[in-house]
């Protein structure tokens, strides 16, 4: 069960951060084995003084149209996936936004199972005894 965020700035047209969420999810399903209707997703698009981020980075430039992806899912991905995720990601949105792939910024956090509930104050994947 993966849990995204993306963050990034108010200045971009009417529906633009639903296809940033619709792509990373469709490449969630085709990259890295996530399962039909495991989506969810906070998108958060805000002014563009409250996203903090450098000039420039490991020599990349960034922009005011910076998108910050981040990405709470199980432990168990191999490095190859996970590379060509961040790959699929950014063509993906590159081919769909025309947005510049030095401004597309995708962190991954790997959590255990038992660190879930999906509701009901329970822990649906609890560790066997």
């Amino acid at each position: 069960m993966p849990f995204v965020r993306i963050d990034l700035s108010n200045n971009h047209p009417d529906g633009f951060a639903q296809i940033v969420g619709d792509t990373v999810y469709e490449v969630m399903r085709t990259c890295i084995n996530v399962p039909e209707d495991d989506k969810f997703q906070v998108i958060t698009e805000h002014d563009s003084g409250d996203l903090v981020f450098p000039l420039s980075y490991l020599g990349i430039r960034y922009t005011a149209d910076i998108i910050f992806i981040q990405v709470t899912l199980n432990i168990g991905r191999t490095t190859e996936m996970k590379k060509l995720f961040y790959k699929a990601v950014c063509d993906s949105l590159v081919k769909k936004l025309q947005v510049r792939p030095q401004d597309i910024i995708i962190n991954l956090v790997e959590v255990q199972k038992e660190n879930w509930s999906f509701g009901n104050g329970e822990m649906q994947y609890a560790p066997s005894e």
